[in-house]
């Protein structure tokens, strides 16, 4: 039989579970925001409305065989300012991997520190 107190312990984490998701997730979202700006700016397109909108969420392994989340993002954004076309961001935990906007993907080097 368990303590009493175990379903209040067992509450608890899982709370403290869902704040470091929703944390994470804001975090994970930020840096998407980020790369999404940057990559229309250095293409000359304009970043729309923006925000990034989240896709896909799994588990995934990154280059060093940590168990993580892979977050795939997508935003829109315009070349003459007539048309929007669909762009995305893939996230490994809060490491850009992957942008893809226009006819391009930049994949980024797992090293990079400003990523």
């Amino acid at each position: 039989m368990l303590p009493p107190y175990s379903f209040e312990l067992l509450g608890l984490a899982l709370l403290a579970l869902l704040a470091w998701l929703v944390w994470d997730s804001l975090q994970a979202r930020e840096a998407a925001v980020a790369a999404s700006r940057n990559a229309c700016g250095a293409e000359g397109f304009q970043f729309l409305d923006d925000t990034v909108a989240i896709e896909s969420v799994r588990p995934a392994r990154d280059a060093h065989g940590t168990l993580t989340l892979r977050r795939i993002y997508g935003f829109e954004y315009t070349e003459t300012g007539d048309t929007r076309r669909k762009g995305s961001v893939v996230m490994l935990g809060a490491r850009v991997t992957l942008v893809h906007i226009g006819a391009r993907s930049t994949v980024y080097d797992a090293e990079r520190a400003d990523c």
